[in-house]
C-alpha cells in the first residue's frame, strides 16, 4: 500500500469516527440524563397511589387522568391530575406571593413550561396550582431531602 492510500484510508476512518461520535454523543447524553426518570399514567388517584408509594397521599382517590413523573435517585416529582372539583385538595395551603419556588427538575410534555411562577399552594412538599379542574404540581429534591432528614431518627 502506498502512502496516498494509507493517508486516504486514515482520513476516511477518522472522518467516520468523528461522524459516529457526533451522532452517538447526543443520544448517549439524552440516555444518561434521563436514565433515572420514570413516567406513569393512571385512570384515578387511587390507582396511582396503589401502584406507587411515592405518589402523594393528599391526591384525591377520585382524581382522574393522573400523569406522574419521578426520578428514582431522589425526590424530584411532577404531577398532573384532573380533580373532581375546581378546589385544591385537603391539606394544601396557600403559598405566599413572594415565596421562592424552585424550577421543576422534571419537565414532561404535559407540564406547562411556565409552571414555576404559577404555583399558588404547597400540597405536602409539592408546589402546585389549579387550571380549572386540572392540578399541576412538582416536588423539589432539596425539599424532599430536608423532610427526610427531619423525620429520620437520629
Amino acid at each position: 500500500m502506498n502512502r496516498t492510500a494509507i493517508a486516504l484510508a486514515s482520513t476516511a476512518a477518522l472522518g467516520a469516527l468523528v461522524f459516529a461520535g457526533a451522532v452517538a454523543a447526543p443520544a448517549a447524553a439524552d440516555w444518561w440524563d434521563g436514565r433515572h426518570d420514570e413516567y406513569s399514567s393512571y385512570a384515578t388517584g387511587a390507582a396511582a397511589k396503589s401502584d406507587r408509594p411515592s405518589v402523594p397521599r393528599w391526591l384525591p382517590d377520585q382524581a382522574g387522568a393522573v400523569e406522574y413523573a419521578m426520578k428514582t435517585t431522589g425526590g424530584d416529582r411532577a404531577l398532573k391530575a384532573a380533580l373532581p372539583t375546581a378546589e385544591l385538595p385537603a391539606g394544601c395551603t396557600p403559598l405566599a406571593a413572594d415565596a421562592s419556588r424552585p424550577d421543576p427538575a422534571l419537565t414532561p410534555d404535559w407540564l406547562p413550561k411556565d409552571v414555576k411562577p404559577k404555583a399558588t399552594a404547597r400540597c405536602g412538599l409539592y408546589y402546585a396550582y389549579l387550571d380549572g379542574h386540572t392540578l399541576y404540581g412538582w416536588q423539589d429534591n432539596q425539599d424532599w431531602i430536608k423532610d427526610n432528614k427531619a423525620s429520620a431518627p437520629h
